[in-house]
């Protein structure tokens, strides 16, 4: 236990100097539960942050280490860049890194700042301006010089967005960090969302290797908004009520012994419009083994039925959320919805899995898959 000892002059005041209070007794900062209380503590400390920023002093001790923490009580996959957009305007920059169920998160947060003055907070990293490329990495250029491009067309899948990158200097040796450069410069010059939402492949090559006519790399974004665009008006107000579809049970057995049951929407699986529905919500929910054989007891089916009533009741049908299939298998269930656009599911599954913390371990991710190739195994002949 520390001893303090306060020692004042015959004529001070019986009072200690509040400062002296304050270096004993530090304020305790109150937990960030919602959006408001993170924007009132980063009022609080905007000015210093302003400052270190602007200064370019120990931006990590100063900013990052104090933000880091404050962002990870609202969500751990909250990531962030700064720098000044103007002589006297620090921009903070929230980021879910590329990760599709964490975006409507970010921006969330964002539509919730209060103004602040001498800040532009911006949700996601911004398309650079024109079309230019142009970043340096591990020594090597990333450029209009370096990067072209070319689009694969797949007579099976037509509205499969496969974009192949030529970059000059690729080579065995250098590959990771080529890879890496190329998809980073993609990043910055699309944008995030542009980037994670426009394209279904990526691949890196030499151009010694190309199999299709070579584009300016800078041509990209005027070729994914022609294609996009296109994408819209093919499927605009498709949608699908499911009352009337054929379902199927399957059953397996998986390499450890244990059985694995399945239930199948059959109609949707031969559906020929599944690229209207192109973004993929797997939920996995992981429960305690109550039999051996890694099947939920009765009580268990009680509470995983009810969990995915209450999606089915916020995710519908009609709306272009589709419950195509799910799988209970080793102490795991999941279920896959396809989905018309992302924002909703995320919102809706991330309270979900707040509502159910306590009762089951409940996870998600969304993906893009136009073709919903990641389902093929429940697609039965």
């Amino acid at each position: 236990m520390s001893v303090f000892i306060i020692t004042f002059t015959r004529n001070q005041s019986t009072t200690p100097p509040m400062s002296l209070i304050k270096s004993i007794f530090k304020k305790k900062e109150m937990p960030i539960r919602t959006y408001a209380d993170f924007w009132n503590w980063f009022g609080e400390h905007e000015a210093r942050f302003h400052q270190v920023v602007k200064f370019q002093g120990d931006i990590h001790k100063v900013f990052f280490d104090k933000l880091a923490p404050k962002l990870n009580e609202l969500h751990e996959n909250i990531y962030f860049l700064t720098g000044m957009a103007d002589y006297q305007t620090a921009e903070l920059i929230l980021t879910a890194d590329g990760e599709i169920k964490n975006i409507p998160l970010v921006e969330a947060l964002v539509d919730a700042a209060p103004a602040i003055s001498n800040w532009k907070i911006t949700a996601l990293k911004q398309p650079s301006e024109g079309n230019h490329f142009g970043i340096q990495m591990d020594g090597y250029v990333f450029d209009e010089s370096k990067m072209n491009f070319y689009s694969t067309e797949h007579p099976n899948m037509p509205d499969q967005i496969d974009i192949t990158v030529t970059h000059e200097d690729l080579t065995e040796q250098n590959s990771e960090s080529i890879i890496n450069g190329v998809f980073i410069a993609l990043d910055n010059s699309l944008g995030e969302l542009n980037f994670v939402t426009t394209i279904d492949h990526v691949s890196v090559i030499h151009p010694d290797k190309a199999e299709g006519e070579l584009v300016p790399i800078e041509k990209l974004r005027d070729f994914l908004i022609w294609r996009e665009k296109e994408f819209v008006e093919k499927y605009e107000g498709v949608r699908r009520n499911t009352e009337q579809d054929n379902y199927s049970g399957l059953e397996a057995t998986l390499e450890n012994g244990k059985p694995l049951l399945a239930m199948v929407n059959k109609d949707l699986l031969n559906w020929d419009r599944k690229a209207s529905h192109p973004w993929i919500a797997v939920i996995e929910i992981k429960f305690d083994e109550t039999n051996a054989n890694g099947l939920p007891d009765e009580s268990t089916y009680v509470l995983l039925d009810e969990l995915e009533n209450n999606i089915m009741e916020e995710l519908r049908d009609e709306d272009g959320y589709l419950n195509i299939s799910r799988q209970t298998a080793d102490s795991i269930r999941e279920i896959y919805f396809a989905c018309k656009e992302f924002r909703k599911p995320s919102k809706v599954l991330h309270k979900i899995k707040r509502r159910y913390a306590d009762r089951v371990r409940l996870d998600f991710d969304i993906y893009k898959d136009k073709y919903w190739q990641s389902l093929q195994r429940f697609m039965t002949p």
